[in-house]
Order: C-alpha cells, then structure tokens, then sequence
C-alpha cells in the first residue's frame, strides 16, 4: 500500500495554498476538454484529507453536468483544486498534483482516462 503523506501545493501567486494528505497512487489525466487543455493532472480526495491554509480570491467554472466546481486563483489563473461529488453524491476534492509544490515534476504515473467520451 502507497504511504499517506501530508503534501502542500499552491496556485502560481500564492494566494491560495492548502495541504493534502494523500498518496500518489490513482491518479488520473483526462481528455475532457478542461482538463486536457490545462494539463490538469488529478488526486481525487475526501474533504477532511484537504485544508485550505491560504484562501485568496477564487473564479469558479462549471460546464458539462455541472457536478464540479472548477476554482482558479483570481490573480494567477492557476486551478490547484475543484469541489464536486461523486457518482453516489459523495463530497470530493480533485486536487490538481502539478500545484504540489513538494514533489519532483514527473515523479508520479497517472493513468490516462477517456473523459472526452462521457
């Protein structure tokens, strides 16, 4: 089993910044049209492994069913994390693992998924 590991990240400006308690296993690159055009690379989270330590200004997006909130830093652009549920209406965190700021680049697998076709 990946060990849990309290990681923190932040969008480019700093404005908003949080810790993640999380491994680097299971995570995803989708093809959607948000996610492949950021480059989004995705941890799905429960809430209480996730915690805001800066709280700047944040823009929310939602396009398609409407089920995430996509939220990028007012001053930077830089999306570090979303808000949605799951399937069974679970609450979640999609944290954005690029914006760890801990880790070294291209230090992680992600498993490529078909978000284009749903």
């Amino acid at each position: 089993m990946a060990e849990l590991k309290t990681h923190e990240g932040s969008c480019r400006c700093g404005a908003v910044a949080f810790e993640v308690e999380t491994d680097l296993e299971g995570l995803i690159e989708c093809n959607c049209s948000h996610c492949y055009r950021k480059g989004l690379v995705l941890k799905f989270v429960s809430p209480d492994a996730f915690h805001l330590t800066a709280d700047g200004p944040q823009t929310e997006y939602q396009f398609n069913t409407h089920k995430i909130r996509h939220l990028f830093c007012e001053t930077c652009g830089v999306q570090s994390f979303a808000r949605g549920s799951t399937a069974d209406g679970k609450e979640m965190i999609a944290v954005n693992i690029r914006t760890l700021t801990d880790i070294e680049p291209f230090g992680w697998t992600a498993q490529r998924v078909d978000g284009r076709s749903f």
